[in-house]
């Protein structure tokens, strides 16, 4: 699925003098400088880049304030197509923007609210049925629960989850000041005594696209759930070292507790899922912020669907098939392509997945080559790129993770 769209217009939420275009280009702008700075050296102005950092922070905040997505998806899109960096840089700035909150009340402490989501495929026999999820209270009681007891929140933290599995369509259209309106929403009802309407939580739900599984199918099904974390802004419990050697041993250690959770959750998560717990199987992605968790779960999906795409090619197929993997531009957007050759060089399957331009582009192959060879392709070579007329250009033999050389992401 496209990252990083941008939504469907509507009317802008600017007032009469301030115009998308020219703030879109200034933080593309800025973003470009500070990714620039980022890697200057120490004798760069320390108070002036400090000057720009705050002049940044302060044209996102007020775009998420003014539920302005046109002018955070219009700078994604310059800075795209601007320079890598600038467009990594902003991109994660504003995807951490939207996912946290801070709130500030007088002779208190400054507490932060995160918007955070844990993908999962699920695997059944014809399929979800959204009418039977979150039906088994106490199972999901225990859900919230078990992120502190298993030390993924801090134990003085208050965490809450929506009782909702999001579908990828539904995910997808989450953007990136609706996610901000929701954590808005959910420190409201998390902070505030009295009830009011949460009408942006109430409005992500919007329910699933309908499936073709039949009754006795296998379905494999991408589902999201979404939960919001309210800490003090300086829980020690959330602070990684800043000695690399440490940081490290720091998020291993949170991998690990993460891991032995999902051999808890998974019981609780079926039980939510459905009303015959036992007819599923739950595998997990990491539990990150949403727009993290989100990327996570589409590439997964479209991984999926390549190699089903390929699986069923390779099944009409009675001799031996290779593969040629490698960067293409389809419409001026960068795929990864797979081209399935059988015997006398006859074209099997082409399939392409959309890639990232932040993506390491070896990592990607090396997924790729990896899960060809779950499907028993041996022979795999990797093209530097295939040009327009699809040829593959520069193929070299792909062994044990590596090629003679490296693809070419330009």
């Amino acid at each position: 699925m496209p990252k990083n769209k941008r939504p469907v217009p509507r009317k802008s939420a600017t007032s009469p003098g301030e115009d998308d275009d020219v703030q879109a280009q200034a933080l593309a702008d800025m973003a470009l400088l500070l990714a620039e700075r980022e890697h200057a050296d120490e004798e760069e102005d320390a108070a002036a880049l400090h000057l720009k950092e705050d002049e940044f922070a302060k044209l996102l905040r007020n775009a998420l304030r003014k539920k302005n997505d046109e002018v955070l998806y219009g700078a994604v899109e310059r800075a795209r197509d601007a320079d890598v960096g600038a467009y990594q840089y902003l991109r994660s700035r504003i995807e951490e923007a939207s996912a946290t909150l801070l709130l500030h009340k007088e002779g208190a402490p400054a507490m932060e609210i995160n918007a955070f989501a844990v993908p999962l495929f699920v695997h059944s026999t014809g399929g979800l049925k959204e009418g039977e999820g979150f039906q088994d209270g106490d199972a999901f009681d225990a859900l919230v629960a078990s992120f502190k007891q298993a030390g993924l929140e801090s134990p003085d933290a208050r965490v809450v989850m929506i009782s909702h599995a999001y579908d990828a369509d539904e995910a997808d259209r989450i953007t990136y000041s609706h996610l901000n309106e929701m954590a808005r929403d959910a420190a409201a009802s998390m902070t505030e005594k009295k009830l009011v309407a949460r009408p942006a939580l109430e409005r992500s739900m919007s329910g699933w696209s309908p499936t073709s599984f039949g009754d006795g199918d296998k379905a494999v099904e991408l589902r999201f759930l979404l939960g919001f974390a309210l800490k003090r802004a300086d829980d020690p419990f959330y602070q990684a070292p800043d000695e690399e050697a440490a940081a490290d041993a720091f998020f291993d250690a949170r991998m690990a507790r993460y891991r032995a959770w999902t051999e808890q959750a998974a019981p609780l998560v079926r039980r939510v899922l459905a009303a015959d717990p036992d007819s599923l199987a739950v595998h997990f992605l990491y539990q990150d912020l949403f727009f993290g968790a989100r990327e996570q779960g589409m590439d997964e999906l479209a991984m999926l669907r390549m190699m089903a795409e390929l699986g069923a090619a390779l099944a009409q197929q009675a001799g031996p098939a290779r593969a040629i993997v490698g960067p293409a531009d389809v419409d001026d957007a960068m795929v990864l392509r797979v081209c399935l050759i059988g015997e006398g060089g006859v074209l099997l399957a082409t399939s392409d997945k959309a890639l990232d331009l932040a993506a390491d582009l070896q990592d990607e192959v090396d997924d790729v080559c990896d899960a060809l060879g779950t499907l028993g392709v041996q022979e795999v070579s990797v093209a530097m790129k295939f040009d327009k007329d699809g040829k593959a250009r520069d193929e070299r033999a792909y062994v044990g993770g590596s090629a003679e050389g490296t693809v070419d992401s330009n």
